[in-house]
Parts: C-alpha cells; sequence; structure tokens
C-alpha cells in the first residue's frame, strides 16, 4: 500500500464554541474541493467530537489553539485535532476513501491566482466588499456569541 500523503489541508482555531461550526465548515469546504463530498458526514462528525472535547476542558481565560488538519494518504481520509497546549492526546481517525479512490485520485482544487484586495487598494483600484456577505458573517458571529 502507498501511504505518502497526497492532499494536506489545515485551519487553526481557538478553543471556544464557535470553533465546532468553524472546523464543520472547514471539513465539509476541504472534502468538497477534494471532490470527497460523500466522506463529509463522517469526518465533520469526528471534527466536531475531537474539537468538543478540546473546547470543554480549555480554560475560557486562556483557550488553547487547535489544529483541525485532514489529509489524503494512501487509501484513507486521515482527521487530526490537536491542541497547543496538550488538553488532549492528539485525535487521529482514519476513515477508508471511496470504492475505487486512492490519494493519488483526489484532485487538487484549482484556485485562481489572485492579489488580495490590501494589494488592489494599495494601487489605487477601488475594491467593493459585498454588503449580504458582510451581513451573513455578523449575523453568524452574532449567533455564535449568543449562544455561549
Amino acid at each position: 500500500m502507498h501511504s505518502q500523503t497526497a492532499q494536506v489541508d489545515d485551519l487553526q482555531l481557538v478553543a471556544m464554541p464557535s470553533a465546532m461550526n468553524c472546523a464543520d465548515l472547514f471539513v465539509r469546504f476541504t472534502l468538497a474541493e477534494w471532490s470527497l463530498r460523500p466522506m463529509q458526514e463522517d469526518a465533520a462528525n469526528a471534527v466536531r467530537g475531537f474539537v468538543s472535547a478540546v473546547v470543554d476542558r480549555s480554560n475560557e481565560r486562556s483557550p488553547a489553539f487547535i489544529t483541525v488538519r485532514l489529509r489524503v494518504s494512501g487509501a484513507y481520509l486521515v482527521v487530526e485535532v490537536f491542541d497547543d497546549q496538550g488538553i488532549q492526546r492528539p485525535s487521529v481517525r482514519e476513515l477508508p476513501l471511496p470504492s475505487g479512490v486512492t490519494a493519488e485520485a483526489v484532485p487538487l482544487p484549482r484556485r485562481e491566482a489572485r492579489r488580495s484586495m490590501v494589494d488592489e487598494q494599495m494601487q489605487g483600484e477601488n475594491v467593493e466588499v459585498d454588503p449580504q456577505l458582510v451581513r451573513r458573517v455578523l449575523t453568524g458571529l452574532t449567533r455564535s456569541a449568543e449562544e455561549q
């Protein structure tokens, strides 16, 4: 079995209750990019459980940083969650890839080369921020703060 990692993506979060939703979105987005949508639910469930365990044990006054990592290696999707304060031992779960899929067959995401908004503004270009997007982000953050 060839076990070299072909894909990897990770996200760092603060160990607060909102981290569970952020981790869930990260898993779903990443697996959609990698054309592994059938694995989203299992991977999201594993990540939510791992992140929840760290959040529950983290000190609210000095919360840990949580790293959520997804790797495609050999015939498996490897889900890893660990924190920077050793609150919990690193959590790892291997999920078998769908039948006939190997790490080498998982497509790399296609992203356009794009300058940042800061670069565009520095060069005098007017950059519009979608007010609907800002409203959705603020609404999500407000809901998350109210749930705490």
